[in-house]
């Protein structure tokens, strides 16, 4: 089992605590569209556990499919996928290894074990979808052509296994800038996910600087969601760590994006 490392320091440790928290993070979203994929922060639940619920709330909560959750690798890891199930403080979830063995990628659980990127998304699943089951992948190279393969290896399994996925792209936006600087990068790359141009939004990146945790993650899912119905992305909310710290000189920006 992949056991929790962040518990107690992103998000609470103690299943009481966490199950009251998700509870008012979710009170009063329920917006009238249905994703096909999302964008969701991965920062302490403090900063960014409100803005990630807006993503998860465009999902229907009897959803009971598969969460394909692809978050970057803060360490430099290669892209890998885990195959053992992930304890959450709500209980543990199951992953789908019909869908992980159909992926074609390689299994490294030693990767994975101290990864926040998508730990911090697994009680969010487990609280509002229990019955659904996951497919854990850690993204290493996030180039445009990483992004394409990897989108190309999830649409084979999709199309192998038959199942109901929905795209979790595990990230964070601009890293430690001014706010306004952070705004005006983020908004300006988010831009370009409207009509899920992909080329475009690599350019953009590239052109602001924006320090863009998981952009390789954003470019997979919105290549998947692309080929599963998905016409456009719509930001639902964006924050900064100033909104909760006071401090607007150094700021992490967060943003719930769905594919619709």
């Amino acid at each position: 089992m992949r056991r929790c490392s962040v518990a107690g320091m992103f998000y609470p440790a103690e299943p009481r605590h966490l199950d009251q928290l998700l509870e008012v993070f979710f009170r009063n979203k329920n917006p009238d569209i249905s994703a096909h994929g999302i964008v969701s922060p991965h920062a302490g639940y403090i900063y960014s556990g409100e803005t990630a619920a807006c993503a998860f709330s465009t999902i229907q909560p009897d959803f009971d499919g598969t969460f394909v959750v692809i978050g970057p690798s803060h360490r430099g890891y290669m892209t890998c996928a885990s195959a053992i199930p992930w304890e959450t403080p709500l209980g543990v979830i199951n992953v789908d290894t019909e869908f992980i063995d159909a992926l074609d990628l390689g299994i490294d659980e030693v990767s994975h074990r101290g990864e926040h990127s998508l730990e911090v998304q697994m009680p969010f699943i487990k609280y509002r979808f229990p019955r659904a089951r996951i497919a854990p992948i850690l993204m290493g190279d996030q180039s445009y052509e990483a992004a394409m393969s990897l989108a190309e290896h999830l649409l084979d399994a999709i199309g192998y296994t038959g199942r109901e996925v929905r795209i979790v792209a595990s990230s964070d936006f601009s890293h430690y800038v001014p706010e306004t600087v952070a705004r005006h990068q983020d908004l300006h790359v988010i831009e370009a996910l409207k009509t899920l141009d992909i080329p475009e939004f690599y350019r953009r990146i590239v052109a602001t600087g924006a320090t863009i945790c998981g952009y390789g993650p954003i470019a997979t899912m919105c290549t998947v969601c692309r080929h599963l119905g998905g016409s456009k992305g719509l930001l639902l909310r964006y924050t900064t760590s100033g909104d909760v710290t006071e401090d607007y000189n150094q700021v992490v920006g967060y943003a719930a994006i769905a594919v619709v």
